[in-house]
């Protein structure tokens, strides 16, 4: 399959970029951030968002979706990685809408799909509990209770949990943790009793959580899937929230170099542009090559996840350790080519270095996915 967008997807393309570029420039997220607004993301903007489809891309048609694939939401994600615009489409469009399309039962998709396809259901999925990701080392709590369950312990960079109305919470409701059986996911109400919610200052000035459930109760109907089962169903999800962050940290890369080339051209040092030094125009090119690189591994992965899911793993995997590897690079290079005022505030080439660095850690960094490569692989 050629590595490239469709004419749909380029359509698609074009006008969320038109949108992102127009509504929410480096300067939204800087405003929100001085402003230090409490909600993190412009409610205005996302219900726009949602009125254009965007909200519901993922979304089944019979939910009021446009029932789209992967790779179209990576084309969104990479769009909203060009201006860092804070929006919850990944924690809500993409990863509640897929799993719920993917696990729910006719009465937890109608109950909720058309809401978030509307705009009108924020939903964030709790699963990280330490500083690094790692879905299998789950420890909060699934204890049987009457006809549910209570929940006990804690999740930590929740993305969007401050705001959300839906929490999709992943639970050890058998074994210990570390095993690959044993895990539940779980639909909860974000006011229900027992509930400790910490908004999380990010160094990106994007939204995250820490959440603390107090014996909180669920009833059966808020199991989402099986119980016990939830480990196969967790990691789909969590793929596909992967290769959109891949996607995002390309789109992120991609506007570095593009802001990096044009300061190259316009900067003088010596008394020509410094452009013209050799050993930039080498740095530059090879960042390029990486950048190629890189769009090449997250739109494999993008469309492995739409041919067959089970089976995307390792591309995914490769997509956000290469994803997360150039955008390092890629805005370690901008804010060294900018020199000195690349490291103030003042020049919005920081942003992108802080948001690169949450991105890398996001559903796992370089490091976690090689391993997960090597695992897979058997080496």
């Amino acid at each position: 399959m050629a590595l490239v967008l469709n004419e749909e997807q380029s359509m698609l393309r074009d006008s969320a970029r038109g949108l992102i570029s127009d509504k929410a420039p480096v300067a939204h997220l800087r405003k929100l951030r001085d402003d230090k607004d409490a909600v993190g993301f412009s409610r205005d903007l996302w219900k726009i968002f949602a009125e254009m489809g965007f909200a519901g891309l993922l979304v089944p048609e019979e939910f009021g979706g446009s029932g789209l694939g992967a790779v179209e939401a990576g084309v969104v994600m990479e769009e909203i990685g060009r201006t860092l615009m804070p929006s919850p489409f990944l924690s809500t469009g993409v990863l509640a809408a897929s799993a719920l399309t993917r696990g729910g039962n006719a009465g937890q998709k109608s109950e909720y799909l058309a809401r978030l396809a509307k705009g009108e259901l924020i939903a964030a999925l709790a699963v990280d509990e330490g500083a690094k990701h790692r879905p299998l080392k789950t420890a909060l709590q699934a204890v049987r209770s009457g006809n549910g369950f209570k929940l006990k312990g804690a999740k930590a960079f929740v993305v969007d949990g401050h705001v959300a109305d839906l929490l999709i919470v992943a639970a050890r409701s058998a074994g210990k943790p570390g095993d690959r059986d044993g895990l539940t996911l779980f639909l909860v109400d974000s006011k229900a009793k027992g509930i400790e919610i910490e908004r999380t200052a990010m160094v990106d000035a994007h939204n995250a959580a820490r959440i603390v459930f107090n014996d909180t109760d669920v009833t059966a109907d808020g199991v989402l899937g099986e119980v016990d089962q939830g480990g196969a169903l967790l990691e789909g999800v969590l793929n596909l929230g992967r290769a959109a962050v891949a996607s995002e940290m390309t789109g992120l890369s991609e506007e570095a170099f593009s802001r990096t080339v044009t300061y190259l051209k316009e900067r003088k040092q010596f008394g020509k542009l410094i452009g013209e030094f050799q050993a930039l125009q080498h740095r530059a090119a090879h960042l390029y090559t990486e950048i190629e690189i890189t769009k090449a591994a997250v739109m494999r992965a993008l469309q492995t996840l739409d041919a067959d899911s089970d089976k995307a793993g390792a591309a995914v995997s490769v997509a956000k350790a290469k994803a997360g590897s150039t955008a390092t690079l890629a805005v370690q290079e901008a804010v060294q080519m900018h020199g000195g005022v690349g490291m103030t505030d003042a020049f919005d080439i920081g942003f992108f270095m802080k948001r690169a660095r949450v991105c890398q850690e996001l559903f796992g960094d370089a490091a976690y996915h090689a391993d997960q490569l090597a695992r897979l692989k058997s080496y």
